[in-house]
């Protein structure tokens, strides 16, 4: 039962780095590549953006854990989102961030890390570390509503700020559930930040190599 139970783990946590090593880049949009028309479009397209690409969706999870463990799951997940739709309107005003997909990717690799080490942080460095890294992810969910009305527009941004809230929360409570039940909790939330700290590492090593060698596929 044991063994079982081992090998069950080992799987869970190869697949996500798989699915990661393989598709370092998710097209991110939930219309296709459309841009979106209508209120109804809008909002879908929001609410996918975030689940859809692994990069966004393992790191919005990582936020709710984080912030729970440090008790301070409200404050901190809105600190998160309100960096997202700040990250998303300096998009949308045509700014540029460099190098944004490479940020999100070490984002992710420094997050899972933070949880897998155990390593409490103040609140407020927190906060700042989530605004900041909110900012990229928002600015990342910013490319597939460019140049959108603003009825679609709106929609979009109430959509992704309520999956995200809604993600983080979920993460968050079942990490205080985990906590509050489980003798064996410490093992089993630094394993998930193991898992984070894999995707965030396979996803930053592909786009380097994108970077550095851009014409292989």
């Amino acid at each position: 039962m044991t063994i079982h139970r081992s090998h069950a783990i080992r799987v869970a946590c190869a697949v996500p780095l798989v699915l990661a090593s393989t598709c370092p880049a998710f097209a991110h949009h939930a219309m296709g590549g459309q841009l979106p028309q209508t209120f109804g479009q809008g909002l879908l397209s929001g609410f996918g953006h975030p689940v859809i690409g692994i990069d966004h969706f393992v790191f919005v999870i990582a936020v709710g854990i984080t912030a729970a463990l440090a008790g301070r799951l409200s404050a901190l997940t809105l600190s998160f989102i309100a960096g997202t739709l700040a990250g998303c309107l300096v998009h949308l005003a045509g700014v540029t961030l460099p190098v944004a997909e490479l940020v999100i990717a070490a984002t992710v690799l420094l997050l899972g890390a933070i949880i897998a080490t155990n390593r409490e942080l103040p609140a407020l460095m927190l906060a700042v570390l989530f605004a900041g890294a909110g900012l990229f992810h928002g600015w990342a969910y910013g490319e597939s509503i460019f140049g959108a009305e603003q009825t679609p527009l709106i929609a979009y941004l109430a959509g992704f700020t309520l999956v995200q809230l809604a993600v983080a929360v979920i993460a968050g409570l079942v990490t205080r559930w985990v906590i509050a039940s489980d003798a064996a909790r410490p093992m089993k939330v630094r394993l998930a930040g193991a898992v984070v700290s894999g995707i965030g590492l396979a996803l930053f090593v592909g786009h380097v190599e994108s970077v550095l060698f851009p014409g292989i596929q």
